[in-house]
């Protein structure tokens, strides 16, 4: 069944860009929306891949024509998922990958509760700095403010888990990678077996080891 819409979202530093890779390359169908956004591209990040990098005063044109399933303003910067990306997706007969943060996930939820919402989260506070600090030192950008802004604002998206229709803990990558091709499978309806797989990552679920993470973020 084509058209289906998947959200992920992550606080920054989760390892969701290396998720999202993997499920893409393991799953068959998968249109990947790429979003706008207004600040500057890191490190080996293209223009068209990884984002469509636009002007303040563009995106904001964007903003006035309505064409936009979803924007938020970050740390600073415009982020947005055009509409026209669900379309393209259903025309060509696969299903959506949103990788979109909590602030615009929130609004797809609210105009398409049909679609199926995956939080991603690090197993531990220590972990999440760890990777933001490791990530900065790559792209050349370390900076304490911005580590402690996203640090805390980790803490904040942490606060809206329970809106989402499944979460999982990225500790070891190829357990999460698994876990979420078994999502988007069961989901479709292609194999029963990994449902119960699936279903063990249910929010409500409250898995074990989900459980231990958000008691890690005092949540």
């Amino acid at each position: 069944m084509a058209g289906i819409l998947f959200i992920i979202s992550a606080p920054s530093g989760s390892g969701k860009s290396t998720l999202v890779s993997q499920l893409r390359s393991l799953v068959e169908g998968l249109d990947f929306s790429v979003s706008y956004t207004t600040r500057q591209p890191r490190g080996s990040e293209e223009n068209g891949r990884e984002y469509h990098f636009t002007t303040r005063a563009a995106f904001e044109q964007m903003i006035a024509a309505d064409e936009f399933l979803e924007w938020a303003e970050v740390f600073g910067n415009y982020y947005g998922t055009a509409r026209s990306a669900l379309t393209h997706a259903k025309n060509a007969g696969k299903d959506l990958l949103l990788d979109i943060d909590v602030q615009g996930a929130v609004q797809v939820m609210q105009k398409q509760p049909e679609a199926v919402s995956i939080f991603i989260l690090p197993p531990s506070p220590a972990v999440l700095e760890r990777r933001l600090r490791n990530r900065s030192e790559a792209e050349h950008m370390t900076s304490e403010d911005v580590i402690e802004r996203r640090l805390r604002e980790a803490q904040k998206e942490l606060d809206r888990i329970g809106e989402y229709k499944y979460a999982l803990v990225n500790d070891q990558l190829d357990v999460a990678v698994r876990e979420l091709a078994a999502i988007v499978r069961s989901e479709r309806g292609e194999d029963a077996e990994l449902r119960t797989l699936a279903e063990s990552c249910l929010t409500h679920a409250r898995s074990r080891q989900l459980v231990g993470a958000l008691q890690s973020f005092d949540r």
